[in-house]
């Protein structure tokens, strides 16, 4: 099995579940700790906006500095961030200071976005037939994080006497692991430079199947994040505790993570594009159950399915972009696809409190609809370049 023959796949995979395991905490408990520490309710997912604009910021450098040094040096300085924003948040936290809060999420988010990479080194890892399930098997990691953070999450809660310390210093032990385990990954051969500015940059987006990948994963990401983050809000709202939140986080995760090792396969044997509009369809389910009602197992089944379609559309996504470019372009055509998934996520995160409280749960869920349309309607001049491509 790929998984167990390969040292890298082994290394990122267990990165990636301690990447999750960190996210998790955030995604249960900062909205919450916001909601707490803001001045008013609106703001309270800014913190986890501003998670997401340290990612903005971080991913394309990052790229171009792994492209230049190598994927080892990158992934570690991005794990060394995540200990310095969880140190950071637990002293905001203990000392309910809500700005130092906030710049405490901008260091997790670089750990986010050197994260985002492991699933790009894992491709790099693997032969050209196994490239989806490399690629999904990584992402597969967060399958222990959705399996063991819940019950850590609400023991680090309490595990001090000011509550929700715990539960930062604990995202930065676990980003202090991460970035042990990335100094033993193996190194590859970075390849050669490619010239980088905006006439590159154009030059990629002509591409039909650069431009799909991208919004197939851009557009799953921002979803993903958008109605994630408006979960625990929403049944905080409709009176259940944090216990029933981390329950339906937890099974958020596993839909997320769990199917990737399904994903991977049906990529490499059915094609990037008919998986990527199995999980737009997945997702316009996972809209609709939201929006039948408003009981726990609504809530869980509907964010069972939004990890699910986001899953299948990230692996596809990611499969996809590598069919688009060279050597030389990895870097910012890789770049370029973090970017725009970064921004997506920022948007979503940044407007998840004012939209559960300005328009409410089916607006948010509405938001699916049209998103996941367009990501379909680019995924046919995709289709055809590849046929011509082919020919």
């Amino acid at each position: 099995m790929l998984l167990i023959r390969n040292p890298s796949i082994r290394i990122l995979f267990a990165g990636q579940a301690l990447y999750w395991s960190c996210s998790m905490i955030g995604i249960t408990l900062t909205a919450l700790v916001g909601l707490q520490l803001a001045p008013l309710n609106a703001l309270a997912t800014l913190p986890l906006g501003l998670w997401m604009l340290g990612n903005l910021f971080a991913v394309q450098p990052l790229s171009l500095f792994m492209q230049r040094h190598g994927r080892r040096p990158g992934l570690l300085l991005g794990a060394g961030a995540g200990v310095v924003g969880g140190l950071l948040s637990a002293l905001g936290v203990w000392l309910a200071d809500f700005a130092l809060f906030c710049l405490g999420a901008l260091p997790i988010g670089v750990y986010q976005a050197s994260a985002m990479y492991y699933r790009f080194a894992a491709l790099e890892a693997a032969e050209e037939a196994h490239k989806g399930r490399a690629s999904a098997y990584v992402i597969g990691g967060g399958v222990l994080a959705a399996v063991l953070v819940p019950s850590m999450t609400l023991w680090a809660r309490s595990a001090l006497s000011t509550p929700f310390v715990g539960a930062y210093l604990l995202i930065a032990i676990l980003a202090a692991l991460a970035a042990l385990l990335m100094m033993k990954l193996p190194e590859g051969t970075a390849p050669r430079r490619a010239k980088a500015g905006l006439g590159e940059l154009r030059l990629l987006l002509r591409r039909p199947v650069v431009r799909a990948a991208i919004a197939t994963t851009a557009i799953g990401n921002g979803l993903m994040v958008l109605v994630m983050n408006a979960t625990p809000l929403a049944m905080n709202l409709c009176g259940f505790g944090l216990a029933s939140s981390a329950q339906v986080i937890q099974w958020h995760m596993l839909g997320m993570f769990l199917p990737a090792f399904l994903a991977g396969p049906l990529v490499d044997r059915l094609g990037s594009r008919r998986v990527a509009v199995l999980g737009g369809v997945i997702l316009l389910a996972s809209a609709a159950i939201a929006l039948a009602g408003l009981q726990q197992l609504h809530f869980l089944l509907s964010s069972l399915l939004l990890g699910l379609g986001w899953n299948l559309m990230l692996v596809a996504g990611t499969t996809l972009l590598a069919e688009g470019h060279s050597d030389t372009e990895r870097g910012q055509a890789q770049g370029l696809m973090e970017l725009l998934n970064g921004l997506m996520a920022a948007c979503a995160a940044f407007t998840a409190g004012a939209l559960i409280s300005g328009l409410g749960w089916d607006a948010i869920n509405l938001i699916i609809l049209p998103l996941v349309g367009l990501a379909m309607l680019m995924l046919l001049p995709a289709r055809r370049g590849l046929l011509e491509a082919a020919g």
